[in-house]
């Protein structure tokens, strides 16, 4: 999963794809270089991030995801959203999954308005808003509290009529660089609620904070805890850098008649 961030103010790659052109542009060579999905998003979600009207966030991604689609209309594409409305706007617009960062805590009617239109969903694990998760870290035991939260977000929405799930266990959300190691280390525990799992660690201050260096530097760091998550049976990556993530997954997967 390639991810196109429509937004100024995203904490690696805010601002360089804000244009048709430079949408078009990097549309292009995330495809190229093997992408199976692209993630549309028009909300930063970094730590602290500005909050942005629901028509602000619409007025970004759809544009974004209609010039995607009349250059390139084969290409599936999610978009990043916590809102119900900019959901539906998205998928009106030709969007073919949604992909909530709060699980559906932050709008009521998410689950209901996905379930409405019949598309995948895929659910993350946050504490907060954007703007407050980094002063809700506090956990017992970070993986059984996600897996539980998982475990009842799920049920609501199968209640409500969602069938295809996948989570994500929110690695930089609401989570310290430790807790993050530990949820990646045990991350395999995460099969038993039967859904594929998405990984995002891309270029995430896990990595950047551990070794010192910014986010600009981190992808070895990012090749390295993505090959890590493909051992503990990750499904999918979210990354900013395409063709180094699917690198990792070829010679991943190379080790699999060997296991």
């Amino acid at each position: 999963m390639g991810i196109i961030n429509v937004t100024p103010d995203s904490f690696y790659d805010g601002g360089k794809t804000t244009h048709k052109d430079s949408i078009l542009q990097q549309t292009e060579k995330m495809l190229t270089e093997g992408a199976t999905f692209l993630d549309v998003g028009g909300y930063s979600s970094r730590p602290n991030a500005i909050d942005i009207s629901e028509e602000e966030e619409i007025s970004r991604v759809v544009p974004a995801i209609k010039s995607i689609l009349d250059e390139f209309p084969e290409t599936l594409i999610s978009i990043d959203t916590f809102r119900s409305q900019v959901a539906k706007k998205a998928v009106e617009t030709g969007a073919c999954m949604v992909n909530d960062i709060s699980g559906g805590t932050l709008d009521e009617a998410m689950f209901t308005t996905v379930a409405k239109m019949h598309v995948p969903y895929i659910l993350m694990h946050m504490r907060g808003t954007p703007q407050t998760m980094t002063q809700q870290t506090g956990y017992n035991d970070v993986t059984i509290e996600v897996i539980r939260f998982f475990s009842e977000q799920i049920a609501k929405a199968r209640k409500a009529g969602i069938n295809d799930i996948v989570i994500d266990p929110g690695f930089g959300f609401a989570k310290t660089k430790e807790q993050c190691f530990e949820l990646l280390q045990k991350l395999t525990l995460l099969k038993q609620l039967d859904v594929p799992i998405l990984a995002g660690l891309s270029r995430k201050s896990m990595i950047y904070k551990t070794l010192n260096i910014s986010a600009k530097e981190a992808l070895n760091g990012t090749t390295v805890l993505n090959t890590l998550a493909l051992q503990k049976e990750t499904s999918i990556l979210r990354v900013h850098d395409v063709k180094e993530a699917m690198e990792c997954i070829k010679l991943t997967e190379m080790l699999t008649p060997y296991l």
